[in-house]
């Protein structure tokens, strides 16, 4: 399911370039994979809304059904803007001031806790009234990049599962009423054993927490990027952690509900970037093709030497060469290497598959430049959800 070129092109002419372009059907088949393959499972999908905050987005999210899982409190603000109920959202804090936790807690929403500092300021003021969930890092390396495994022995992330004794002590001291235990491993997990190994690590520290109601096993499920690649086995994940739960029953006799948190899962795929060529420049090596875009719009194969997808739509039937597609950007803001492409031209509008996930979010006015538009392509409707900046934004919030 994606949108073809003839419609990539009309909304290019339509709306201008570069833009971003979502696909609301995408969305809602992935997030129909997820609950199909996990219909026997009392599982509970939290979409990591740090991928993707337009707050279109967020209201599309929430009518299909899914829940909202947010890493700081405007996040939270933006969910409950968009529509998500307080018992729908999860905050799940990292490194940050014990107040915008406290701003969660007057908001009534899920939280997850990720240092010992915090838990204990939380257990002095709230102790057992507030019930709370509790960030770990089980040190498993996971994810497809070093730069997005948060699980490991490393990593920033989470209380880590050797400081066990003294969280039970803060427990104990401040008598916590702990609702969740959550860990997060990393992004791009194709190996769903990964997901196992976490299964086994919270089965180990389970028991000792009586009122425990789920356990969070984050999100980081891998997306295809290159022809040929495939995603995370959803059916056999289902499958996997099934049998886990079938194996480790709860010691303490209660249900554990099972919470993950995609985020790319559901909105990679669904995202479009249009960019026009600017200018074509040859030397002896290598053929430059310079576009309207760079590093400020999207900056993850510069950040992450991420891979997206690319192809000429304005010349698809062109014989394929060999380029080096770069950004407009006072920097290296190389987008690919030796990319086989149908043949360029100045003027051709060139396309990047997978741009919903942290493309737009983590966009800038670098070198000054403006941000683009965003448009929803929804029931075949598409709807302009972020006007294109102007040169007046660059000063909106300058004291002149």
């Amino acid at each position: 399911m994606s949108l073809s070129h003839q419609q990539l092109n009309t909304l290019a002419t339509e709306f201008g370039t570069p833009l971003y372009v979502y696909d609301a059907a995408h969305i809602t088949a992935q997030y129909q994979k997820l609950t199909n393959a996990f219909a026997k499972t009392d599982t509970k999908f939290f979409y990591a809304c740090k991928a993707l905050t337009n707050i279109n987005i967020l209201k599309h999210i929430n009518s299909i059904g899914c829940n909202v899982d947010c890493s700081s409190i405007n996040e939270v603000k933006l969910a409950f803007f968009a529509g998500f109920e307080a018992k729908n959202i999860l905050y799940t804090s990292n490194g940050i001031h014990f107040s915008e936790i406290e701003e969660a807690q007057s908001l009534g929403v899920h939280i997850n806790i990720d240092s010992l500092s915090n838990l204990e300021k939380f257990g002095q003021k709230f102790g057992h009234s507030y019930p709370v969930g509790i960030r770990l890092r089980p040190n498993i390396m996971g994810g497809g990049n070093l730069k997005v495994s948060t699980g490991h022995d490393k990593s920033k992330f989470g209380i880590p599962v050797d400081q066990l004794d003294k969280i039970l002590a803060l427990v104990s001291q401040y008598n916590l009423h702990i609702q969740n235990l959550h860990i997060h491993t990393g992004s791009d997990i194709k190996d769903v054993d990964i997901f196992v190994k976490g299964i086994e690590v919270l089965f180990d520290i389970i028991p000792f927490f009586k009122e425990l109601e789920s356990i969070d096993l984050g999100g980081g499920f891998k997306v295809p990027y290159k022809d040929g690649d495939t995603e995370t086995d959803m059916p056999l994940l289902a499958q996997k952690v099934n049998e886990a739960f079938s194996n480790h029953p709860n010691p303490n006799g209660k249900h554990l509900q099972v919470w993950f948190e995609p985020g790319k899962f559901l909105v990679s795929g669904a995202g479009y970037l249009i960019t026009e060529v600017n200018v074509i420049k040859e030397n002896a090596t290598t053929t430059f093709v310079g576009i309207n875009s760079g590093l400020n719009h999207l900056i993850r194969p510069m950040f992450y030497d991420a891979y997206h997808k690319i192809e000429n739509i304005s010349n698809p039937a062109g014989s394929a060469k060999k380029y080096a597609v770069t950004g407009y950007i006072c920097e290296t803001d190389t987008f690919a290497w030796d990319r086989k492409l149908h043949e360029v031209r100045e003027g051709d509008l060139l396309v990047f598959y997978n741009a919903g996930a942290y493309g737009f979010e983590m966009s800038s006015n670098f070198n000054s430049r403006l941000k683009p538009a965003e448009v929803l392509v929804k029931d075949g409707k598409a709807q302009l959800i972020r006007r294109r900046d102007e040169f007046e934004d660059l000063l909106k919030n300058q004291v002149l």
